[in-house]
């Protein structure tokens, strides 16, 4: 596994630099109707809670793996047929990579793509559940406060 942080830098993404997340509400799902009547919508709606881009998760989990193997960027650019500065830029989260060249890395790292797409959705959910556990707990402190 790669050795990684989480993308959400202690709840406060603006320290981390080049950091773009999005904010998401979730809503319950509708119930099913019984007999035909319309869908009933639960009005209970969780808080919003900050999410991580797939593009920066598959960044730092490609990097996480670069670095678990000791190669240079340049070493591993060359060996996926791809320029170090665009490798960067993967590797940063500011470019969106194609399967192709995923695949291309992947196989110059010696590891499975879906290994790497696995590890990224793993650091997705841990990211977006500490943020909600951190939305909880700052409304807890709220709600003492009152």
């Amino acid at each position: 596994m790669a050795n990684h942080t989480t993308l959400l830098e202690p709840r406060r993404p603006e320290l981390r630099s080049g950091a773009t997340t999005h904010h998401v509400t979730t809503v319950a799902a509708p119930r099913r109707p019984v007999t035909g009547a319309a869908p009933e919508v639960n009005p209970a709606v969780a808080p919003a809670v900050t999410e991580p881009l797939l593009r920066e998760a598959l960044g730092t989990t490609l990097r996480a793996f670069r670095e678990d193997s000791r190669r240079t960027l340049r070493d591993l650019a060359v060996a996926a047929s791809v320029s170090p500065g665009y490798l960067s830029e993967l590797e940063r989260g500011r470019k969106e990579v194609s399967s192709e060249l995923l695949a291309s890395i992947c196989h110059a790292l010696g590891v499975q793509v879906s290994t790497v797409i696995l590890e990224a959705a793993e650091m997705m959910a841990f990211d977006v559940a500490a943020a909600e556990l951190a939305a909880g707990m700052d409304s807890n402190r709220t709600d003492r406060v009152h």
